[in-house]
């Protein structure tokens, strides 16, 4: 049997509202406190560090000289959708 991945505790100061919907969502999906939280968390990182690693990709892509005029931008966006500039 292989053991669970060792956990480090950690506090954190929440308002008593965000602590009740916590409980009522862990309550309501059988599951506990630190489930939600470390759920919560891990889609947290997961979407930020997606989101950092574009902005850091467009960012290089800019500084290579590799973009697209806004115009040419906006004129594709408006072809897609029929849209008239």
């Amino acid at each position: 049997m292989s053991e669970a991945p060792f956990s480090a505790p950690i506090t954190i100061r929440a308002t008593q509202d965000t602590v009740d919907e916590i409980d009522a969502l862990a309550a309501a999906t059988d599951r506990s406190r630190d489930d939600i939280v470390n759920q919560a968390i891990r889609q947290y990182l997961e979407a930020n560090t997606w989101q950092a690693e574009r902005i850091e990709s467009g960012l290089a892509a800019a500084r290579d000289g590799r973009v697209i005029p806004a115009a040419e931008v906006y004129a594709a966006i408006a072809a897609k959708h029929g849209w008239k500039l």
